[in-house]
């Protein structure tokens, strides 16, 4: 099973990345306006985008950009829905998924929890099942992050299912 673009160290997604420095635009004094520290890191084999600008060093709105294109990639690219990653089983425990939103492994996880999701036409539960947690955990973790649970959501309402409560 190939990787899920999410899990690529920084070297090796940034390398399938083209990097796009710019002004940002609004409040935020001569430095802001005369310097191009805001990012966009576009994806090349998805076409998927990373942005940051509110950072004044383009040093910093690179690492925001890039975190923010590792979470857009795992709700856009869909692989194989196979058994629960070796990643998945050690950050479970018992029936529960720990790992905040904040965490480095969180996309990678997320895209994975879509995975399977997507493999189960968007029900719960047998994603849940296959993930060796409850459901009330996996709509726990993926409400951690707001678009990802607009976009549950949002593909439950496309199959006529009714929409989760976060």
């Amino acid at each position: 099973m190939a990787m899920h673009p999410s899990a690529l160290t920084d070297d090796a997604l940034l390398a399938d990345c083209e990097f796009r420095p710019g002004r940002a635009s609004g409040p935020g004094g001569q430095h802001r306006n005369k310097t191009e520290s805001a990012v966009t890191l576009i994806h090349r084999p998805t076409g998927c985008l990373g942005a940051a600008t509110e950072r004044r060093s383009q040093h910093e709105n690179k690492a925001v950009a890039l975190v923010r294109l590792r979470l857009t990639l795992a709700l856009e690219v869909r692989g194989d829905a196979g058994p629960a990653s070796a990643l998945w089983v050690a950050r479970r425990r018992g029936t529960r998924m720990e790992c905040s939103p904040n965490h480095r492994d969180f996309p990678c996880l997320l895209a994975e929890t879509f995975d399977q999701l997507d493999a189960s036409g968007f029900d719960v539960a047998p994603a849940a099942a296959v993930l060796g947690i409850s459901s009330t955990q996996l709509i726990r973790f993926v409400a951690g992050h707001p678009p990802a649970f607009t976009r549950l959501n949002a593909e439950r309402a496309s199959r006529r299912l009714h929409p989760l409560k976060g």
